[in-house]
């Protein structure tokens, strides 16, 4: 299962936007703490903008292709013919 991930995770989209939400999880974090309801949810719309950053960076061609389908090839009939 480990060869099956093809670059999963290893674009500019996917690191942008693991860091945006990586900060908006700290500031969170920080103000939760500090009790601060205010910066508590300005950490969270930090969070969700790293989600919608990061769609708009796969969206531009920055992300991971589409995984394409396997051909197969039908052998019995290659081989039949000889």
């Amino acid at each position: 299962m480990a060869g099956s991930s093809h670059g999963h995770g290893h674009t500019p989209a996917a690191w942008t936007s693991v860091i945006i939400t990586f900060i908006g999880f700290c500031v969170a974090g920080l103000f939760m703490v500090a009790d601060n309801p205010v910066g508590f949810w300005a950490g969270m719309v930090v969070i969700a903008l790293g989600g919608v950053v990061g769609g708009i960076m796969r969206a531009m061609g920055l992300g991971a292709p589409k995984a394409q389908p396997l051909k197969m090839t039908d052998t019995t009939t290659a081989s039949a013919k000889s």
